[in-house]
Parts: structure tokens; C-alpha cells; sequence
């Protein structure tokens, strides 16, 4: 079994409860990322569903989710012809740490068409960008994923700073696995936060909320990411997100809310 599929896996106690142990193997600094818990909190509303592969799903942060078992409590609340919607609440010690909204699309009887009014921005391949190493210290989420940021985003690594806020580069899991759901909502937040090209690493960017609509399933290989922060007011920072495959297919587009904290003087 995958690392992916054992650490995002859970046991069904009763229709609309499973209970699941968060692991340390997807962490920043000690804390399990966002996107990890995205991608089990999805998985919990997919259930057994293979057919569902187009979703909207948003999270909610209302408190930091440790290394540690959980309840995730799930409730379909609504289906029509096109569309199912559920809830999901993940529960540590008696509190609510997660709530989650997903509406998932029936898949149809014609394939719909495709335009896009943009083309996903240049970037260099794989080998010839930074390689993000395997970094110990609680940031296990790099044993786990293989990163490659693009150069001309990636001087912030060796204080070389740039006038935009933007992390793009590809991504996919060092050991083999397809791309799924749960691991495209994962991979929308791997990247390190945008504003790290433009102001340098900051101590903390705590996500207050996540989005991702998925659009399909890529082709095997890379997932080539663009991450970009416009607006930083009010203590907020916002990040938008695009996912393509190396054939060109936009895989998924996200937007993340998180709490910004200037470095201390």
C-alpha cells in the first residue's frame, strides 16, 4: 500500500462516522499540512465512489489538527440529477478542527468541451529546476513529495528576493502513485507560500481556508503548478492556484486564504 493511501485511510464505525489516525509523514514544521488533511477529508466524502472525479471542496481551519486519531463525521446533505453535496466534520479531543463542504459532479453521458482563455505560464522542465531535498526536522511533507521549483521563483531559498509572489514548479510523489482526487487536492497545497519569493521566509502563514475545484484527472507524470498572492491587507494573504498536466489539460485551480504575520525586527 502507498504511504498516501495508508495515512489518508480510515475505518467506517457507522454510515456517517470513520475514524482515522492523522499522521506525522505529511508535515510542516511538526504540524500535518493543509492539503493533507484536504485530501482525507475528501476522500472520507468520496467514500467508495470512483465514478466522481470532478468536485468543488472547501475546508474550513478553525483549529491546528495534530498527529493524532480523529472522528470524521460525514452527511450527504443534498443530491440532484448533477450534483451530490456533503459535509464533513473532523473531530480531535472533542473539538471541531475541520468542517468541509464538497459538491461533486455526476459524470455525464457526452464529454463537454474545453476552452481556455490562458495558457498556464512558462516555466523550466523538471531538470533543470531546484530540487525541494528531503529536510527532517518535522518537515516530512519532503520525504514525501518530489519538488522542483522553477529558478526564476526560487531566489527566495538564498535571499535573492523578487517583486512578484509567485511559486511555481511540478510536483508528483516520490514513490509512484497515480493521481487522483485526494492527491490532487493534496499537491494544490504543497508549495511553499508565495510570498516567500517576494519578502523572504516568513515564520507563520496559518491557512484559514481552502478551496479546490478539480476538473479532471491528469495524464501519468508531472503536474506543473502556478501559485500566485496579489493582495496582502487586513493580516490576510491570498493564493491562487493552477494545476496542468504535461499534456496541457488544466487538472485543477484553488484559492487559499491564510493569515499573514510579518517577520519580527
Amino acid at each position: 500500500m502507498h504511504a498516501f493511501d495508508r495515512d489518508i485511510g480510515f475505518v467506517q464505525k457507522s454510515d456517517n462516522v470513520l475514524t482515522a489516525t492523522m499522521s506525522d509523514q505529511w508535515s510542516i514544521n511538526h504540524v500535518p499540512n493543509g492539503g493533507y488533511i484536504m485530501a482525507m477529508v475528501t476522500r472520507a466524502m468520496l467514500g467508495d465512489d470512483k465514478n466522481l472525479v470532478t468536485c468543488i471542496a472547501t475546508a474550513n481551519y478553525m483549529e491546528r489538527c495534530d498527529p493524532a486519531p480523529a472522528q470524521i463525521f460525514v452527511e450527504t446533505i443534498g443530491e440532484s440529477r448533477h450534483f451530490i453535496r456533503k459535509q464533513a466534520r473532523l473531530v480531535q479531543e472533542n473539538k471541531e478542527r475541520i468542517r468541509a463542504m464538497a459538491t461533486f459532479i455526476k459524470p455525464g453521458d457526452t464529454p463537454l468541451p474545453h476552452h481556455y482563455e490562458k495558457e498556464p505560464e512558462q516555466m523550466d522542465p523538471p531538470d533543470l529546476c531546484l530540487k525541494v531535498p528531503s529536510m527532517g526536522g518535522g518537515y516530512s511533507l519532503f520525504d514525501q513529495v518530489d519538488m522542483r521549483l522553477d529558478p526564476g521563483c526560487a531566489g527566495w531559498t538564498s535571499g535573492t528576493l523578487t517583486d512578484r509572489s509567485v511559486q511555481k514548479g511540478w510536483i508528483r510523489f516520490r514513490e509512484k502513485r497515480e493521481i487522483d482526487v485526494p492527491a490532487i487536492t493534496f499537491f494544490a497545497d504543497c508549495f511553499p507560500p508565495c510570498i516567500f519569493a517576494s519578502r523572504g521566509m516568513l515564520a507563520w502563514v496559518p491557512t484559514i481556508e481552502y478551496s479546490v475545484n478539480v476538473r479532471q484527472l491528469p495524464k501519468a507524470g508531472w503536474l506543473r503548478g502556478i501559485f500566485t498572492t496579489r493582495f496582502i491587507s487586513s493580516g490576510l494573504v491570498e493564493e491562487d492556484g493552477e494545476l496542468w498536466d504535461e499534456a496541457g489539460s488544466l487538472i485543477a485551480i484553488s484559492r487559499q486564504i491564510a493569515k499573514y504575520h510579518p517577520p519580527l525586527n
